[in-house]
Formats: C-alpha cells, structure tokens, sequence
C-alpha cells in the first residue's frame, strides 16, 4: 500500500459507518497479522541462509541514512 492509498483508506474510515468502521478495522488487524506472520517467515528463511546477520546489518546501515 503507497501512501495515496493509505490516505484514501483512512479517508474511507473517517466516512464510514458504524459496520463499515468494524469491516475496515478488521482488514487492517488481518492484513497487520498477515504480514507479521510473512516477516516471522523471511526471518526463518534468513537464518537458514546464515543471511540474519547481514541483513541486520543492512537494516542498521539505512536507518542511519534515514536518520
């Protein structure tokens, strides 16, 4: 999800209704589930590539570019 379709889903939410509130809550908590499971999974795949520590390095590496 790109930032423009973040803001029109939480434009969404904001007009929504009561039910249609739920609905979307639910998808977020789904698709926040989804992808923690997904993450647990490249994580497991990393480590029996011994790629875990490079990749935490990377990770490292661009938050202090970000920074």
């Amino acid at each position: 999800m790109n930032e423009e379709d973040k803001k029109e889903f939480l434009e969404d939410f904001r007009k929504a209704n009561g039910d249609a509130k739920l609905d979307m809550w639910y998808y977020a908590l789904e698709q926040e589930v989804l992808w923690e499971s997904i993450l647990a999974d490249m994580s497991e795949i990393a480590k029996e590539q011994k790629m875990d520590k490079k990749l935490d390095d990377m990770m490292k590496e661009d938050i202090k570019k970000i920074s």
